[in-house]
């Protein structure tokens, strides 16, 4: 089946961009359209009062989503110059898997491709995996570049 839309969730990890460089090959391929997504995230081990009562861990969240619109703005140029057809979206005040699976399908993407960071034992208990999450929530084929 032809792709006609992908889905990418960029961070600021080589893997994200590793996720982007096959998206890009694969929406070459099936001359798909591509919306970029990006989370910013509150600490799911904070409260949302701590948030209120610190100016600073709101600062911090403010510079976030600033950085995170750069990053998207940015890669959305350099694709559009290449020739692609992108969007970018902004995941807020959802857990990251959630948010994902929300907007794709939204856009109504028919692919998922996104980067693992490939942690394990306690850490990937702890933190859990973004990417494992997507994988059970979605109904959509997805690509994990590790």
């Amino acid at each position: 089946m032809p792709y006609q839309h992908i889905l990418v969730p960029i961070d600021d990890s080589p893997i994200a961009y590793a996720a982007m460089e096959h998206a890009q090959d694969i929406a070459q391929a099936f001359d798909a359209q591509i919306t970029l997504v990006s989370v910013v995230a509150i600490d799911p081990f904070v409260g949302v009062d701590f948030y209120k009562v610190a100016p600073s861990i709101t600062d911090h969240i403010f510079e976030a989503e600033k950085n995170a619109e750069g990053r998207l703005q940015n890669l959305k140029q350099t694709l559009e110059q290449r020739g692609f057809v992108v969007n970018t979206r902004i995941i807020r005040e959802v857990p990251p898997a959630i948010g994902i699976v929300t907007i794709a399908d939204e856009v109504n993407a028919d692919l998922i491709i996104m980067g693992s960071h490939g942690r394990s034992g306690i850490k990937k208990f702890i933190l859990g995996s973004v990417a494992q999450e997507v994988l059970t929530q979605s109904r959509l084929p997805v690509l994990i570049v590790k």
